[in-house]
């Protein structure tokens, strides 16, 4: 089983990897579809969504997403000027222009459809697009399926995978579980970041992976020092003020007046990760880590391994994200990252897993006590939904961010604190998140019909 690095962590725009990124990059393979089939008649094209992404699209803005990526746009690279001045064409037009295909006659009221009949029956968040000629005639249909993190499969693909990533792909330590991983890591020698870089070999060479990982840690930085920068009200009807711009200022009043507090610490991490997902719900430039929904807890990590451990180094955070994502696969691979199938266990439980296996590496952690690390951290997320308000990844995602980060630098302290011995092992603990998930009503798995969601005070 390999997953890569490149494929975890991946520039993406806010709101949700799955109910933003995911859809507009199925509308973008739906129009090289189309471009395939080597039309020369205006078609009418309609988009369906189903399960979650029905539920909650118009909080997670799915629905402008879905009209972007048939515009040609993808999260990596879109300029949200001409991005803006697309979508007010197509309010006069109702016609999507793009090179290589014919007109596409789309009206978001008539042709963006959400089904609230209940999901599709490959995955919580499907898509079904079509394309039908000027008699209404179907030339070309194809399901897509949002399945976290920003992943997406058509039908068939996700009917005939075995499991997760590139079976194709022959890396020197295909390891698909826990298990696995320590066993090679003790015949080898190496550690589990070095593992993980040596799969990564098989793509690229170590400069290329180094300049990557440098550019992923960039916009990961870059992404809280605007969380830090910015005021305001975001967007959506909740009327959720940006936080951490304030507590920042307070943070450093008290640290020129020498009375900071013995947890500072925990203040800014927790609010590092707060600046991430403040600037996810505003529909900023994030990095899936693994989800956006769950963005905030990695950079909040690094940041606090950079800010707070003594002889951190740049070298130190590319160990911590090689470390953090060969967790990661393994979770992916035996569960779930995403929110719609397992509830946020699988989006900040796993976030926090996979930081604090990062943090307790370049600690010094063995990788016993990684596995341990992480097992901590992803244990004591077990159960939790994924309930959001009005179906926005604000209430109670942001703070959920900032304990999520807490709990990982905790578990990494007490990994270390130990010899890696402990009573659940990860694989153990990854495996009751999915039978939690398997059991959990789905009105818990981001559809807003459950938990906080329906409990919101009328005002």
């Amino acid at each position: 089983m390999f997953i890569s690095i490149f494929d975890l962590f991946k520039v993406s725009i806010g709101p949700s990897s799955s109910h933003t990124m995911a859809p507009m990059l199925a509308a973008v393979r739906f129009v090289n579809l189309l471009r395939a089939k080597k039309l020369n008649k205006p078609i009418t094209v309609t988009v369906t969504l189903y399960g979650s992404l029905a539920f909650t699209g118009k909080g997670h803005s799915t629905d402008k997403a879905i009209i972007l990526g048939l515009m040609g746009f993808v999260p990596e690279t879109l300029d949200a000027t001409k991005a803006k001045e697309r979508r007010n064409a197509l309010e006069q037009t109702k016609i999507i222009k793009i090179e290589g295909v014919p007109p596409m006659n789309f009206d978001p009221e008539i042709n963006l459809v959400f089904n609230y009949d209940g999901p599709l029956e490959g995955h919580p968040n499907g898509m079904i697009f079509a394309a039908t000629d000027e008699n209404g005639a179907e030339i070309v249909s194809e399901t897509i399926y949002s399945i976290g993190g920003g992943f997406i499969l058509s039908e068939d693909e996700l009917n005939n995978r075995v499991e997760a990533g590139d079976p194709k792909t022959a890396v020197p330590y295909p390891f698909k579980n826990a298990a696995e991983m320590l066993a090679m890591a003790e015949q080898s020698g190496l550690s589990i970041g070095d593992m993980k870089r040596e799969n990564e070999r098989t793509l690229c060479d170590d400069t290329q992976i180094d300049t990557k990982l440098d550019k992923i840690w960039r916009v990961m930085n870059d992404c809280i020092e605007r969380g830090l920068a910015r005021e305001g009200i975001l967007p959506g009807g909740l009327d959720v003020k940006r936080r951490a711009k304030n507590i920042a200022a307070q943070l450093r009043e008290e640290e020129l007046k020498n009375s900071k507090s013995h947890h500072v610490c925990n203040e800014w991490l927790s609010l590092y990760a707060m600046a991430v997902n403040e600037e996810n719900a505003a529909g900023g430039q994030v990095v899936t880590a693994p989800t956006n929904g769950a963005a905030g807890v990695i950079p909040a990590v690094i940041r606090y391994y950079l800010d707070f451990v003594q002889g951190a180094d740049k070298a130190g955070v590319r160990n911590f994200m090689l470390t953090a994502t060969a967790i990661g696969g393994i979770i992916k691979n035996n569960a779930s990252i995403s929110g719609a199938e397992v509830g946020c266990q699988g989006e900040v439980g796993s976030a926090a897993a996979m930081a604090a296996a990062g943090l307790c590496a370049v600690m010094g952690g063995d990788p016993k006590q990684i596995e341990n690390a992480a097992e901590i951290a992803l244990e004591h997320h077990l159960g939790m939904t994924c309930d959001p308000a009005a179906g926005l990844v604000q209430v109670p995602c942001i703070e959920r961010n900032g304990l999520g980060a807490v709990k990982a630098v905790t578990a990494a302290a007490l990994a270390l604190r130990v010899d890696g011995s402990h009573i659940i092992p990860l694989d153990n603990c990854i495996e009751t998140m999915r039978q939690t998930g398997a059991d959990m009503s789905e009105r818990y798995k981001e559809t807003s019909q459950g938990g906080l969601a329906v409990n919101l005070p009328e005002c």
